[in-house]
């Protein structure tokens, strides 16, 4: 299945100011980035939707809003950006469906291992023993 990409006028922006060393240039300069994607009125698919709903992350508000911070860089574009591509990993990540687990009987042959390494083991434990005289 192809990923969704995400739709920039869905996405908000909103330059805040720098935490961090920087001098005089992070007391002056709005160059960090908060991210704000509100996944409900968002065009994606329903199933997309939902498993980003259900993911326990603390990015995700209680309202189904996605909060990312990006001020690595200098650069307010640059965050942008960084911010962009953290919120399409996201999405890539929940498109991928786990594969589900069929439960299976384990083989004769490997219970039968199981059961002669405990038995081999137990004996080796009490070889162990104190030794009478």
């Amino acid at each position: 299945m192809p990923t969704m990409q995400v739709d920039l006028t869905e996405v908000e922006f909103s330059a805040i100011r720098s935490q961090g060393p920087g001098g005089q240039n992070v007391n002056k300069v709005s160059s960090a980035i908060h991210l704000r994607f509100d996944i409900a009125r968002s065009s994606l698919p329903d199933y997309y939707k939902e498993r980003l709903l259900a993911l326990h992350d603390r990015r995700i508000t209680k309202d189904g809003v996605i909060v990312l911070k990006a001020q690595q860089s200098r650069s307010q574009e640059q965050n942008k950006g960084e911010a962009l591509l953290r919120l399409q990993e996201m999405v890539d990540r929940i498109a991928i469906l786990p594969t589900v687990r069929r439960a299976t009987k384990p083989s004769r042959s490997s219970q039968r291992k199981r059961l002669d390494s405990k038995a081999s083991h137990g004996q080796l434990k009490q070889s162990r023993g104190k030794i009478s005289e």
